[in-house]
C-alpha cells in the first residue's frame, strides 16, 4: 500500500467529548477554516459559513440552549434508541460544549445548491486538518438549531449543521473500530471483489 498522510491522519483521528484546560492555538484553528474553504461545493457556491465562539459567556449560552433542545428530545425519543444512546453515555447533557476552550458554529447557506453536502466535505477537511494540529473535536448538531442560531445573532437564511467544541482531547475512549476498505469496496460492479496489482492499463 502507498504510504499517505491524509490515511494517517484519518486512521489516528478519533471523536472528543471531553477535553483539557489547555489552550488552544488560534492560528491552528483558523488554518483549519481556510482548508475547509478549499472543498469543493455545488456549482461552486461556497456556502460554509463559521462563527468562532471563544468567550466563555457565549459558550455558556450556547451549551445552555443546546442542552434546552436535547432535554425535549431525549423526553420524546423512543425507549430502543434512548436505552441506546444512554449505553454509551450519551445525555442531554452537553458538558463538552463549555468546557472546550473553543467553538466553531458550522453554518449552510440554505438556499445554495447542495449545501449540506458541501458543508459536510468541508467539515470533514477541518477534522483532517485539526487533527494535524493534534486537536480533537466531536460534530455535534442540536435537537433543536434556531436556538442556537439566535445566540449569536445569525440571520434567517443560514442553517446550522454542526457545533464543533475544538481543544486538546482528554477522552480516554479508544476510537470505535472501521471496516476494511475491502469490505465495502467492490470492483467493476456490486459483490465483485476488490482486486488491485498495483497497477491499471
Amino acid at each position: 500500500m502507498v504510504a499517505s498522510i491524509i490515511l494517517d491522519l484519518a486512521k489516528r483521528r478519533k471523536t472528543a467529548r471531553r477535553f483539557s484546560s489547555t489552550r488552544v492555538n488560534l492560528k491552528e484553528v483558523l488554518v483549519a477554516l481556510e482548508t475547509a474553504c478549499q472543498a469543493p461545493s455545488g456549482a461552486n457556491s461556497q456556502p460554509w459559513r463559521f462563527v468562532i465562539v471563544a468567550d466563555p459567556q457565549t459558550r455558556r449560552r450556547v451549551k445552555e440552549a443546546c442542552e434546552r433542545g436535547e432535554k425535549e428530545f431525549y423526553l420524546k425519543v423512543k425507549w430502543r434508541l434512548r436505552e441506546w444512546l444512554l449505553s454509551r453515555g450519551f445525555s442531554w447533557q452537553k458538558p463538552f460544549l463549555e468546557e472546550a476552550p473553543l467553538l466553531v458554529l458550522v453554518l449552510s447557506e440554505a438556499r445554495a445548491p447542495y449545501s449540506t453536502q458541501s458543508v459536510s466535505l468541508a467539515m470533514g477537511y477541518i477534522l483532517l486538518a485539526l487533527e494535524e494540529f493534534g486537536l480533537g473535536t466531536v460534530t455535534y448538531t442540536p435537537s433543536i438549531t434556531r436556538r442556537v442560531l439566535d445566540e449569536v445573532g445569525v440571520p434567517d437564511g443560514f442553517r446550522l449543521e454542526a457545533v464543533l467544541p475544538i481543544g486538546v482531547s482528554a477522552s480516554v475512549k479508544s476510537k470505535e473500530p472501521r471496516l476494511g476498505f475491502k469490505e465495502v469496496t467492490y470492483m467493476d460492479s456490486w459483490g465483485s471483489p476488490y482486486m488491485f496489482d498495483g497497477s491499471f492499463c
